[in-house]
Formats: structure tokens, sequence, C-alpha cells
């Protein structure tokens, strides 16, 4: 069985989705074995623990280089037999000695139709306000394989969602969440999986 970690610096809302898909066999080609947060107060700790999930907290030292990060994180991802990493609100950029031990088996979801919104200081309701200052009518989620440049990796999958009139930030990251995140990140984290199993039989 396909090991897998999620990394998360939040709540958990994606996590849980995942937790959740897991608990009724829609994802299934893979087992969420372990969840890591940079931040000890993460509320994704708490989900993670009341599924049976093992957890971690990996902060960031004071003045330590990502490449020194990377490879603590990588020490806890190979420790644990981790074979692919999907990242749920993860608030650390991956160092490139992760992104390359990892090449192809780290799944990320952003709250943004890429390449709208997106790239370095996008992130939470960050892309929303983006979106809205910016008037567009339509946005949504994607996922997609991490890489070097952030948010820039292979998109895997898209879900549009209709912008409405008096939309806030706080109305408008729910109605993506519901209508796009929590769908398509589970069906898309077993797609890839399975994928994945299937390649190492």
């Amino acid at each position: 069985m396909l090991r897998i970690a999620v990394l998360a610096s939040g709540g958990g809302t994606n996590l849980q989705a995942l937790l959740d898909a897991q608990a009724s066999g829609a994802l299934r080609s893979g087992k969420i074995t372990l969840v890591i947060s940079n931040k000890a107060g993460a509320y994704a700790l708490t989900r993670a623990r009341a599924a049976g999930v093992d957890t971690a907290v990996l902060a960031k030292r004071r003045d330590e280089s990502p490449a020194v990060y990377g490879q603590r994180l990588l020490a806890v991802l190979r420790a644990a037999g981790i074979g692919m990493v999907v990242l749920t609100g993860f608030l650390l950029i991956l160092d490139e000695c992760v992104i390359r031990a990892y090449q192809g088996r780290i799944l990320n979801i952003h709250p943004s139709l890429i390449p709208a919104f997106c790239g370095k200081g996008f992130y939470g309701l960050k892309v929303h306000e983006a979106a809205l200052e910016r008037g567009v009518k339509v946005t949504g989620a994607t996922v997609h394989l991490a890489s070097e440049i952030p948010d820039g990796g292979p998109i895997l999958a898209q879900q549009a969602v209709e912008v409405l009139d008096g939309d806030t930030p706080e109305t408008l990251q729910r109605r993506v969440m519901e209508r796009a995140e929590w769908l398509l990140l589970p069906r898309e984290a077993e797609r890839w999986a399975r994928k994945l199993t299937e390649e190492a039989m």
C-alpha cells in the first residue's frame, strides 16, 4: 500500500476531505499514514489524531536555510516510508532537495485556476481577495504536481467556480472549497496514488 503524507499549516479542511474519502473508500490506492505541520497548534493535527493518523511537528528554526529544513523534512518522510506527498495549505515552500527526491510524487491544491492568482505570496484568503479585486467572474481550484517554481508544476485537474455579486473573500473561499477543492483533491489523490502503484508493479 502506498503510504501518503499530508503537509498542512492550518485548519486542515482539505486534509479532512482526504480523510473522509479514505474512510468511505473513495481513496483506496494509498493510505494517509502521516500528517506533518510546521505549526504545533495547527488544527490539521487534531483532525489527523482523531482519525488515528500519526502526526509530526516540524517547525522551521530561526535562521534555518530552506535546504537544511528540506533535509530534515526528507528524513521524516523517508523514515515513515512515504511514497506520495499531498500539500494542503502548507505555507513553507519546499526546497528543491525535497522536490527532486519526490519528483512526480508531490500533489498540491491551490484555490484558483492556475495561472491566475498563483505563485509566491498567493495563499489562503489572499487568493480570493485578488480575484475579487480583479473582478473575475469565474475562479476555482487546481491540483498540480509540485515543482521548484511555486504553483508552477504540471496541472493535473481544475474545477471552475462562479464568482457571485456581493461575494466577500470569505464567502468565495467557502464556495471554492465546497464546490472545487474538497471534490477535486480526493479524486486526484486517488488517481495519482493508483498511477504510482501501478507503475511500481
